[in-house]
């Protein structure tokens, strides 16, 4: 078995040449990081949130460091679909027509996002669609769509009705039992699920006693949400007949193989983009020495074998 074919990976709307995928809103639309390397060294691309209209995002300061990782409010700052549509999701596709894009979609109503995903699809490289359901529904009190099983299913049924190509959902950490929300988005007819987006942090700044970002409250990333996505993915993948692609705190190989365990059949690599802005293409070149190590032939039959063996531990 080659090694291309030992990374590859099958998933709704996607053939994968590899599992690698830079995590939306880490990763721009590319450009900065093709800079640096050759972008058709990664598996997919999951572009920067896109919405209705342009978005300045939040006030600065919006990005803060932790211990083990970074609180954002970044505030999904974008040029707007007829922008992306226009410009951004073009350039890729002259660059690097090979590479299979996921445009990642967010909006404050239902009717944004039906909107958005009525049109993206028409771009000829993106060949799925991540939902972000983790933002505020400003008709519903500014509670989240991914907090309430109906809600999010609601919005999923109404996506999925106009969009042309696979619709993968962002599952949210922030909520009590992530398990009926994953099965509502299911039957609705979500094609796949990408978990986890960030959890909510804070910090303060001991000289002025006020919080760090402008925005008080900020999405918590990096190595410190390894274990609460693990167990998330886990518990997920026991309930769910779709894919999910995995994130939270990846940045080697072994991260990745963990994640695989959990129940993931990809997995997206966020943060550690910012500290490295390598640390893909050296994440792809070490899996299959580390696959080696463990004993495991390709990606394929790992996901099989977790599949098989899902009930022999449960995660309540």
């Amino acid at each position: 078995m080659t090694e291309n074919n030992r990374l590859s990976v099958k998933l709704p709307g996607l053939d994968l040449k590899n599992p690698i995928i830079p995590a939306s809103g880490c990763f721009g639309f590319g450009e900065e990081y093709a800079k640096y390397y050759d972008l058709n060294k990664l598996g997919s691309i999951m572009v920067k949130a896109t919405t209705l209209h342009p978005r300045f995002g939040n006030p600065t300061p919006r990005v803060a460091e932790t211990a083990s990782g970074m609180l954002n409010a970044i505030g999904l700052q974008n040029p707007g679909l007829e922008v992306i549509m226009a410009e951004k999701l073009p350039w890729l596709n002259e660059n690097f027509p090979d590479l299979p894009i996921i445009a990642n979609v967010a909006g404050s109503e239902e009717d944004d996002y039906v909107a958005v995903c009525a049109k993206i699809g028409d771009a000829p490289n993106v060949k799925a669609i991540e939902l972000n359901i983790s933002c505020p529904n400003v008709k519903h009190g500014g509670q989240a769509f991914g907090t309430d099983p109906d809600v999010a299913a609601a919005l999923v049924k109404a996506c999925k009705a106009v969009s042309k190509v696979p619709l993968y959902v962002k599952l949210s950490p922030n909520v009590t039992d992530i398990v009926p929300i994953a099965k509502a988005v299911e039957a609705a007819g979500a094609d796949a699920l990408t978990m986890i987006n960030t959890l909510m942090g804070v910090r303060f700044d001991l000289k002025t006693r006020k919080p760090v970002l402008a925005n008080i409250t900020g999405g918590l990333s990096g190595p410190a949400i390894k274990p609460v996505a693990l167990k998330l993915i886990h518990q997920v993948a026991q309930v769910v007949d779709i894919p999910i692609i995995g994130m939270g705190g990846v940045e080697s190989a072994q991260d990745v193989l963990e994640m695989y365990m959990a129940g993931a059949s990809a997995v997206a690599v966020g943060t550690a983009n910012f500290a490295d802005p390598f640390v893909c293409p050296k994440i792809i070149e070490k899996l299959p020495e580390v696959m080696d190590q463990y004993g495991i032939d390709s990606l394929e039959n790992l996901i099989q074998e977790v599949k098989n063996s899902k009930n022999d531990f449960i995660i309540s």
